[in-house]
Order: structure tokens, then sequence, then C-alpha cells
């Protein structure tokens, strides 16, 4: 990877299958971790360009809204993911704006594991405005995150199969405040990921595209 990026990677194998895990890593200037759209998406294009990869899969951690049935610990695979803070209201750039791109099918695996499924939406802020949640309610969220619609679109600018695996954090809209939640339940969310994380990627290995 490039040396001007402050990102990590590491390389693995479960059985016949190559994995690289590849992280944003810690922003030089500030001293922490390099999250948001900008990030992802020079990382995401840094790691196709070095590893050619078949298929490209976000894990992570983002916010679930009660109104669409989501616990804290819950894990979500994405079906579509779309942007919730990029409004440009001028013809011809909302659609742009929204950059609703669909996640490559997963229906046998999200059986397989018992996970739910739904839309992504994401923005640059932990927080959520009104007007983030009345254009997250549009897209018909179920989880929001921080870097999913980005790493879609570059997956789909290179061709290759995409989706997120999503732990719920915190409830978007519940009576908590996010940062607070976030962190509160930080650990349990990871938790609940590294432990659906080892089994979809078994259950990946060995198959097609088209048999997830």
């Amino acid at each position: 990877l490039p040396a001007q990026l402050p990102c990590t990677a590491y390389a693995g194998k479960v059985g016949d299958l190559k994995i690289t895990v590849v992280t944003n890593g810690k922003d030089r200037t500030h001293g922490v971790d390099s999250v948001g759209t900008v990030s992802a998406a020079i990382t995401a294009f840094a790691a196709v360009q070095a590893y050619k990869a078949d298929l490209i899969i976000n894990a992570g951690t983002a916010g679930g809204f009660k109104a669409m049935g989501a616990n804290i610990g819950d894990v979500y695979i994405s079906t579509e993911l779309k942007n919730h803070d990029r409004r440009i209201p001028i013809p011809d750039f909302v659609t742009f704006a929204t950059g609703a791109i669909k996640a490559v099918p997963t229906p046998n695996l999200a059986i397989a594991l018992g996970l739910k499924q739904g839309v992504v939406t994401t923005g640059n802020s932990l927080d959520c405005t009104e007007k983030d949640a009345e254009i997250m309610k549009a897209n018909g969220a179920h989880v929001k995150d921080m870097e999913g619609a980005a790493l879609a679109y570059v997956a789909d600018l290179c061709k290759i199969p995409f989706f997120s695996i999503k732990s719920v954090t915190d409830i978007v809209d519940g009576d908590r405040t996010t940062s607070e939640e976030f962190l509160e339940n930080l650990a349990a969310a990871a938790k609940s990921l590294q432990s659906t994380l080892p089994k979809a990627i078994e259950f990946i290995a060995g198959k097609t595209v088209e048999q997830l």
C-alpha cells in the first residue's frame, strides 16, 4: 500500500480462501482512528489496486433504528447503501447525492448466520441532525455508519462485489446521547461482530458470489 497512507494490511487464509484485512489506520496529524468516507474511499481504492480483490466486505459498527427493530449488538448485512449527508438540491444531482448502490445479494449467508438485513445509510458525523433523520427515514435506513456508501462506490467503480456487515452500538432514534451510548456499547458490539465474522468467512469459503 502507498506509504503516504496510514492504513495497515494483514493477510491470511481460511482453507483456499485468501483474505486481506485492511484498516484505515491512525490519522497522522491528530492521532485518532481515521474514520469517515474520505479515508475509507482512499484506503479501499488503494487496497483494490494492491490486492485485486474478488469480494469486498466492510465489517464494522453502526447505529441502529428502533423503528426498524434494531437492538444493541444486532448484526446486519447490507442490502443497499446510501448517503444521507450529501445534500445537493439541484436537478440531476439529487440521486447522485444519495448515491444508492445495491450490495451483492447474500440471502443464504443471512439465513445461515441468522443475521438481519437492511439499508446502510452513511454520513460523516456521529450525531444526527433533524435533516439527517428526515433523509435517513426517506432512505429506508436500518443502520447508520460513516463509511459504507463510500466503500460501495469504490467497489462499484472497480466492478467488485461488495457488502457490509455491521454490529449495532447505539440507537439513532433513541433517547440517549449518541457518543455516550456508542462508547458504552462499543465493546459488546465488537464482541458480537468478532463472533460473526469468522462464521461468515467460513460460509463464504469455497462458494461463488452467486451462492451467497
